[in-house]
C-alpha cells in the first residue's frame, strides 16, 4: 500500500481507538506502528525491530529527564511547596488570572509535563476564587500557560526532539533567547484574550488569601511566612546553576547537559526533603514518570517505523508539489497533533519524518523549530488527553472547553507561526 495512504489510515484508527476505548496511548501507538509497518509493505520482523529501536531511542533520550521532573514535582507536592511557590508569585503579581497563567507557565518546564503542573496547581487555584466562573478561568489559564512554555522553551520533552534534530549546532541558550520572550508575549496575548472574553474574572475583588491554599488531599494547610520560600525554589535554582556549570566547566554536550541539570535538580529536591516525604515522593514520582515515559516511547516506536518505511521522502515530495515548503513542517505537525493529541508525540514523529529531508535545508533551524511547535498547538481537541482533564476539572461542557482551551491554544499556535514566518523571511533570508 502507498505509505501516505497507510499513514492516513493508521492515524485515523489511532484517533478512533483513542476516543472510543480511552486505553493507554502506549498500546494504541504500538498497535499503530504494527499496522503501519504491515500496510506499507514491511515484514512483521522488520516492523518489530523498528518498534524496539524506536522505544529504546526515546527512552534513552527522555527517561532520566522525565523521572527527575516527576520526582521533583511529587516532592514539592508532598511538602506543600507548590503552595509556597504560588504564594511567592502572588506577592509580586496581585491579579489571580495572571498568577494562574504565570504559575502554569513556570512549572511546566522544570517539571517536564504541563499536565502534571496543572494537576498540582488545581487545588491551589481552586482556593483563589469563590465564584465558579472565575475559578474555571484560572484553571484554563494555568492549562494554556503551561502548554505555551511546554511547546516553546528548551528543555521540555516537546522541544528537545525537534531541537536536537534541526538545531544544526545552534546553542540552546540562543534558542531560548528567542523562544522565552516569544512565549511570554504569547502568554500576554492569551491573557488579553481572556480579559476580553471574561472581563469579570479580572475585576480587582477579594479573591481570598494565600493562607487558604490547601494540599490536594485537603489534609492540612501549610504555614506560610512573610519572606520568599527559598527552599521550595531550590531545586529549580539548582537546575539553573547547573547549566553554566555543565557548559563552561564540564564541557558537556547538549544531550548530556539536559540530563545532568535535571539530575542536579532531583538530587537537590531529595536532599532537602523530609525523610517521610522523600520515600513516598520518590515512589509516587517514579510511578507517574513510568506512565509518561512509556506513552512517549510508543510515539518513538511509531515514528521510527514510519521513517524506516520510506514514508518521509514520498509524503514530503507530494506535499511540496501543492504547498510552499515553508508550510510543510507546520501542516505536518498540525495533522499529527490532530490525529493523536499529544504534543510530545507530535514533536517526536515530526522530527523523525522531516530529518534528512529537503525541508531541513530550505528553512533556517530557528524558524523550523518554531513552525513545528506552532503546528503542535493548532488543534487541541478530543484526541488531546489534556482536553478531557480540563473538562473534568472545570465541569464545563464541550463547547465551553473549546472556547477557553482549544481556541486560545490555537491562537497561540497562530502567533508562533507568524513569528516563525517573519524570522525566516525578514531575518534569515
Amino acid at each position: 500500500m502507498d505509505p501516505l495512504l497507510a499513514f492516513v489510515i493508521t492515524l485515523a484508527l489511532i484517533t478512533v481507538v483513542s476516543l472510543r476505548y480511552r486505553i493507554s496511548p502506549f498500546f494504541t501507538l504500538i498497535g499503530g506502528a504494527i499496522l503501519f509497518g504491515l500496510l506499507s509493505g514491511m515484514t512483521l520482523d522488520a516492523t518489530m525491530l523498528g518498534i524496539i529501536a524506536g522505544v529504546g531511542k526515546v527512552f534513552s533520550a527522555f527517561g532520566i529527564i522525565i523521572l527527575c521532573g516527576a520526582v521533583i514535582a511529587r516532592l514539592l507536592q508532598e511538602q506543600h511547596q507548590i503552595e509556597e511557590i504560588v504564594a511567592d508569585i502572588r506577592r509580586y503579581v496581585k491579579n489571580p488570572p495572571v498568577i494562574a497563567g504565570v504559575s502554569g507557565y513556570l512549572l511546566s518546564v522544570p517539571i517536564t509535563c504541563c499536565i502534571t503542573a496543572y494537576i498540582m496547581l488545581n487545588p491551589i487555584l481552586d482556593n483563589l476564587e469563590k465564584d465558579k466562573i472565575k475559578k474555571n478561568v484560572l484553571l484554563y489559564l494555568a492549562a494554556v500557560g503551561g502548554i505555551i512554555s511546554y511547546a516553546l522553551v528548551y528543555p521540555t520533552p516537546v522541544v528537545i526532539p525537534i531541537f536536537e534534530a534541526f538545531s544544526g549546532g545552534m546553542s540552546p541558550i540562543l534558542f531560548d533567547a528567542v523562544s522565552i520572550p516569544l512565549s511570554l508575549v504569547v502568554l500576554g496575548g492569551i491573557l488579553l484574550y481572556f480579559r476580553f472574553v471574561h472581563p469579570c474574572a479580572f475585576n480587582p475583588e477579594d479573591t481570598g488569601s494565600q493562607e487558604t491554599c490547601q494540599k490536594s488531599s485537603g489534609a492540612g494547610t501549610p504555614v506560610l511566612h512573610a519572606g520568599i520560600h527559598w527552599r521550595a525554589w531550590t531545586p529549580f535554582i539548582a537546575i539553573l546553576v547547573a547549566i553554566p556549570v555543565a557548559l563552561l566547566f564540564l564541557n558537556l554536550s547538549q544531550v548530556s547537559m539536559i540530563n545532568f541539570i535535571m539530575l542536579a535538580g532531583a538530587v537537590t529536591a531529595l536532599a532537602l526533603a523530609a525523610p517521610a516525604a522523600r520515600a513516598h515522593g520518590l515512589t509516587q514520582g517514579a510511578k507517574h514518570a513510568g506512565l509518561i515515559i512509556f506513552d512517549i516511547c510508543g510515539a518513538g516506536a511509531l515514528g521510527f517505523v514510519i521513517v524506516k518505511s520510506g514514508f518521509a521522502q514520498q509524503a514530503l515530495s507530494q506535499m511540496t508539489l501543492v504547498i510552499p515548503i515553508i508550510l510543510v513542517p507546520f501542516i505536518l505537525a498540525a495533522l499529527i497533533e490532530t490525529a493523536q493529541g499529544s504534543r510530545v508525540v507530535t514533536a517526536v514523529i515530526t522530527a523523525e519524518v522531516l530529518a534528512g529531508s529537503a525541508v531541513v535545508n530550505a528553512i533556517h533551524p530557528l524558524p523550523l523549530i518554531l513552525l513545528i511547535s506552532a503546528g503542535a498547538c493548532i488543534v487541541s481537541y478530543v484526541t488531546d488527553p489534556f482536553f478531557w482533564l480540563v473538562q473534568r476539572t472545570t465541569g464545563d461542557d464541550i463547547k465551553t472547553v473549546v472556547k477557553n482551551y482549544t481556541l486560545p491554544i490555537a491562537l497561540a499556535g497562530v502567533g508562533i507561526f507568524i513569528v516563525a514566518l517573519a524570522l525566516e523571511y525578514m531575518v534569515f533570508r
